[in-house]
């Protein structure tokens, strides 16, 4: 790796530096010395890196931190950040600890400025800008007046100090990063010399795959030749039967006979009309058609209680919205089905241009509310800069939208002044009346606390008050039971009684899903979410092939059957022949072409083998694009080598092998100078030493992943 080449070049050099850098950092208990939170072995280790174990109380510990910072994830996701944390702490503690790295009070300083740290209102002065002095007097005053927040601090600067570090080290690798001119030079040249060339191709192709043979023995020596490609993780094949909980025809025609009968008017206990003493009344007890109280009758018959809200008809559902705004007032619409519920609709009340889309262009002023702190403009200069601009808005070929876009220091001035559609409620008094009052296409002028308003009345629409008698629709406990009992007997059925497991399950007319090598720390399974359960059974030493098991999971059960195992190591042949096959078929071709061709011109092998003589123009290293056969570097490769003229031997490419004439080479035009080539390269190298000298290190490191053990 070109990365470690250089740091070995450098090795006495970088040392001098990390010496002359070393200092240590002390702010009367801020960044003070010592190991990260939760360091140190209590009870078993769930890794051990290097020699060095990583307990598992500890890892629990961190694995619960990051679970109050509210990062979203699942417990799976959540363990493996945690773990591949750890994993970089440890192996990089270890540069550290070889290099005597510490950090000292300007690079934490300059640390804290350029990350996220600085953004803390509390480090911060009344300009809003990180301050090194009230940073650490906050510090103070947290270990003084507030334990709890200065423990919590304490943890943080741990993550701090290891950052800095981290930068620390990064940065003086990168000190031995360069580029020369030359390398700049050739760099131009081999984006920018061109290159004409006329050839023939042999596609790969041409010769059929089923007329080349390959041995076992060829693909085992192919495996054990390139083993780095060709390792693998434990890992199982599993399929399984999924019995989701869902609702039967007979609890979908339940939901709605529910809502169907509550239509109409019955007789019988009226809750609504009981006594003070809570005795029964009898009485007709109106229903959702004729009830009064539509709210009450709701609340007490719904699973989707009254929303007095206002909705336009865009934010109805979609297949019955045309139906629904066409009811008038009192009307009802149902029974009808919309996703997991059934529904009858009550056309409460209707608001004509009860919703307005308007844009505005908005030209603030210093002191206005939530103006930004570049508007240096006064009042005054304000609203004669906002007329100015309302003239022009009125003007016949005034374009509003880009008005608002080049004027208006308001949110919306990327999307034109868009504000989309709004209830009266949503915007200031001011803004409101002016956009409700107006027609459409009307353009003026309103000032609010924000500013001063040019604005636009785009369009109106109407909106709906609608309620809506609804049951959800679910399995009910008939359902389930039954549901259960079929689970159960596939999963005897098939484990007890000797049937195999597909045909059993294609005599049911079950689906069966596959889901093949699984991971050992996998979580999610297709179809059915997240289930550890399911993967550790798997994994489980006493788990064999062909073992049956049913699992209670989300929404129903799963039954399922180990199909095969594979064990960490080299791939079987078997394993890798998908991989491996098509690589040495076309190996087998090439050297195939290569003997049947060997010493012929172009126009030779064209006519033998009813090949076309193709042109390419414009080529380049650094594009090496062949068109028709896509991206063929090791041909534009030898066209470069080539003098002008010159007709190359055969070459085998991706696609197929190549036999090419050079006809023209155009040279690019030199530089004065190639700084700009030499720098754009050492930035390019410099912005992957983070990620490749990590993982140099870790492939290089000894890692034992106990994680299976514990989840």
């Amino acid at each position: 790796m070109a990365i470690l080449e250089n740091i070995r070049k450098r090795t006495t050099i970088l040392i001098l530096i990390i010496g002359l850098a070393l200092f240590a950092f002390v702010i009367s208990g801020v960044f003070v010395n010592g190991d990260i939170a939760g360091e140190g072995k209590v009870g078993s280790a769930v890794a051990e890196i290097n020699g060095k174990e990583i307990s598992i109380d500890a890892f629990r510990k961190n694995i619960e931190a990051a679970s109050r910072n509210g990062s979203g994830q699942s417990s799976m996701q959540l363990i493996n950040s945690v773990f591949d944390q750890e994993v970089k702490r440890t192996i990089l503690n270890e540069q550290f600890d070889k290099l005597g790295i510490e950090v000292g009070q300007d690079q934490i300083i300059d640390f804290l400025k350029t990350s996220g740290y600085s953004q803390n209102p509390s480090f911060q002065n009344e300009d809003g800008i990180f301050d090194p002095s009230i940073f650490k007097q906050t510090v103070a005053d947290w270990k003084a007046n507030n334990p709890l927040q200065y423990d919590s601090w304490l943890q943080t600067e741990q993550v701090i100090m290891h950052l800095a570090k981290e930068k620390t080290y990064y940065d003086l690798i990168k000190a031995g990063v360069g580029a020369t001119l030359k390398e700049g030079e050739l760099d131009y040249k081999l984006a920018n010399d061109k290159m004409d060339i006329k050839y023939v191709k042999v596609p790969f192709s041409s010769i059929p795959d089923s007329s080349i043979t390959v041995a076992k023995s060829e693909i085992s020596e192919y495996i054990n030749a390139h083993q780095k490609d060709f390792k693998q993780e434990a890992s199982r094949d599993i399929h399984f039967v999924y019995f989701e909980e869902k609702p039967s025809e007979a609890d979908i025609e339940s939901a709605k006979q529910y809502v169907a009968k509550l239509m109409n008017d019955q007789y019988g206990f009226d809750r609504t009309k009981a006594s003070v003493e809570g005795e029964a009344v009898n009485d007709t007890v109106l229903g959702f058609r004729n009830t009064k109280d539509v709210a009450t009758f709701l609340d007490l018959h719904s699973d989707i209680k009254f929303d007095s809200i206002y909705k336009s008809k865009s934010e109805l559902p979609a297949l019955f919205a045309d139906s629904l705004v066409a009811l008038n007032i009192g009307e009802t619409f149902g029974p009808y089905r919309d996703g997991d519920y059934f529904k009858v609709s009550k056309m409460i009340n209707k608001k004509e241009g009860g919703s307005v889309k308007a844009s505005h262009i908005l030209v603030a002023y210093e002191g206005a509310q939530r103006a930004k702190p570049e508007v240096k403009r006064t009042k005054e200069e304000a609203e004669a800069r906002a007329k100015e601009l309302l003239k022009d808005a009125r003007s016949k070929d005034a374009d509003f939208a880009q008005m608002a876009r080049e004027n208006s220091d308001g949110g919306s001035a990327p999307q034109g002044g868009d504000l989309g559609f709004f209830q009266k409620e949503r915007m200031v008094p001011a803004f409101s009346d002016f956009a409700f009052s107006n027609p459409v296409g009307t353009i003026g002028m309103v000032e609010t606390d924000f500013g001063f308003h040019i604005i636009k009345v785009e369009e109106k629409e109407e909106i709906y008050q609608i309620a809506h008698l609804a049951r959800i629709i679910e399995a009910s406990e008939e359902t389930l039971n039954s549901l259960f009992t079929e689970a159960t007997k596939f999963e005897m059925g098939t484990s007890s009684n000797g049937k195999v497991f597909t045909d059993f399950a294609k005599e049911n007319n079950y689906e069966i899903k596959p889901v093949n090598k699984i991971k050992a720390l996998d979580e999610n399974l297709p179809g059915i979410g997240s289930q550890r359960q399911i993967v550790q059974w798997a994994f489980n030493e006493d788990t064999e092939i062909g073992d049956i098991k049913r699992f209670g999971i989300n929404n129903g059960y799963a039954v399922v059957q180990l199909l095969a195992q594979y064990k960490e190591g080299l791939m079987s042949v078997e394993d890798a022949s998908a991989q491996v096959l098509p690589i040495i078929r076309k190996e087998k071709k090439a050297a195939q072409i290569l003997n049947t061709y060997k010493g012929k011109t172009m126009e030779e092998i064209a006519k033998e083998g009813n090949f076309t003589v193709s042109n390419a123009t414009g080529l380049t290293v650094k594009s090496p694009i062949i068109p028709g056969s896509g991206s063929e570097p090791a041909v534009v490769g030898a066209a470069y080598a080539m003098k002008e003229g010159d007709t190359s031997d055969l070459i085998v490419g991706t696609s197929g092998v190549f036999k090419l004439n050079l006809i023209k080479k155009e040279e690019a035009p030199s530089l004065d100078n190639y700084s700009t080539y030499a720098n754009s390269l050492k930035a390019a190298t410099a912005n992957k030493v983070n990620t490749e000298v990590y993982n140099a290190l870790k492939e290089a490191s000894d890692i034992e992943d106990l994680r299976a053990d514990f989840y």
